[in-house]
């Protein structure tokens, strides 16, 4: 009878790459969650006009923009608690989770 060898079993270190498919999604999700935010904060910020079309994308796009967040943070603790995930690159996803919920949660409690 051989054992059957998974993708966790070896020692895996804080400083590697994702070894589970979720720590890569994770990963994935939390490099387009950057993108949006910097494409928001230095292109759609800084615009001065109010055009119709801002109206209608921008409520959207930051919809779109913590969904990711949220989904990347999501998907780097399923991979932690259950896949055994243990790369840097899965963990910091969940920080940008906590960060989208502070800033959510924040605006609910205390609107301005």
């Amino acid at each position: 009878m051989t054992a059957q060898i998974s993708p966790t079993s070896h020692k895996q270190s804080f400083f590697s790459r994702p070894s589970t498919r979720l720590g890569w999604w994770s990963f994935g999700l939390g490099v387009l969650f950057i993108l949006l935010f910097l494409v928001n904060s230095f292109v759609f910020m800084p615009l001065q006009t109010n055009e119709p079309w801002q109206q209608i994308v921008l409520p959207f796009y930051g919809i779109f923009m913590l969904l990711c967040g949220l989904a990347s943070g999501a998907t780097g603790l399923i991979a932690i608690l259950r896949r055994g995930e243990r790369s840097w690159l899965a963990w910091l996803p969940v920080l940008f989770a906590l960060w989208v919920l502070f800033m959510v949660f924040g605006e609910i409690l205390f609107p301005h």
